[in-house]
């Protein structure tokens, strides 16, 4: 199985689009990206821009490549609003539009979906609480969990399990820990086999006791604790909100420590990647004053 991680918040925009290419097939995971239109009160940067551009054409090139997309919801940093008919023909596998959706996500996913016509021209299925079998590759998404904290009003989203031979990828998408219990239900029960990577959505810490409450990042940080001591993936990429804050390798000694003691590489996508982690968004004061 090999694992590539196109873009993502440690390499310099929101994102955390993954592609596999697994028993013959090439499986796109969230394939988008996005910038804040404002952080500190600031727009972005052209170094931000930059970066955006770079990711989007890469997701785009990964979207052509693709036998199988899936798209764990409709936040417009996990798909390609833009293009859809770089989707035409592909097999896509989508959260349910109709059902278990927030009134943003059943907006945006009507705009992508139908008014586009994409529903028409692609192989449009539904991923929620669902398996699907591939050749010899195994697809199965979760039943829809919260996006961070229940209730949350941002909604919920899909998370995935890939598997070929024995070996399995989890890609939680925008769990934020977990911090919904029902997560980590379902990811405790997806433990064995032992995945050889997990890409995990950490929690927005940088939002903690302003935008979200301060238990509702702690509940991620235990989530996550959780999920590293009962699925003890090889591989844990950690990434996405957590790495819009400049600190967050505060938030996460107890987890260093966790991965220690049971043998697991912690990694953001871009020490996985090979590359210098670019925290832009976090940086953007910095990049302003230069």
């Amino acid at each position: 199985m090999k694992v590539k991680i196109v873009a993502a918040d440690s390499m310099g925009v929101r994102s955390i689009a993954t592609f596999v290419e697994a028993c013959g097939i090439a499986l796109g995971l969230d394939l988008g990206a996005a910038i804040a239109p404002r952080r500190y009160g600031l727009p972005p940067h052209e170094i931000e821009w930059r970066r955006l551009y770079e990711a989007l054409d890469k997701a785009r090139d990964i979207v052509r490549e693709s036998d199988v997309i899936v798209l764990t919801h409709y936040h417009y940093d996990h798909y390609l609003r833009g293009d859809p008919e770089l989707y035409y023909n592909k097999t896509l596998i989508v959260k349910d539009y109709s059902r278990d959706i927030n009134a943003s996500q059943r907006f945006r996913s009507y705009r992508f979906l139908v008014k586009t016509g994409l529903k028409d021209r692609a192989r449009v299925l539904v991923g929620d609480n669902n398996v699907f079998k591939i050749g010899g590759l195994t697809v199965e998404l979760s039943k829809p969990v919260w996006h961070g904290e229940p209730g949350t009003r941002v909604g919920k989203v899909l998370m995935a399990r890939v598997e070929c031979e024995g070996e399995s990828l989890i890609f939680t998408s925008d769990v934020q820990g977990p911090a919904d219990p029902e997560a980590l239900t379902i990811l405790e029960g997806w433990s064995t086999p032992r995945p050889s990577i997990a890409i995990v959505g950490g929690p927005p810490t940088y939002f903690s006791g302003k935008v979200v409450s301060v238990e509702s990042v702690e509940m991620g940080l235990r989530g996550l604790a959780f999920f590293m001591r009962k699925v003890k993936p090889k591989t844990l990429i950690i990434d996405h909100h957590l790495l819009r804050d400049l600190n967050y390798r505060s938030h996460i000694r107890d987890h260093e420590g966790i991965a220690r003691e049971l043998n697991i590489k912690l990694q953001t996508a871009a020490e996985y990647e090979g590359r210098a982690i670019e925290q832009l968004e976090a940086r953007r004061r910095e990049l302003w004053r230069r």
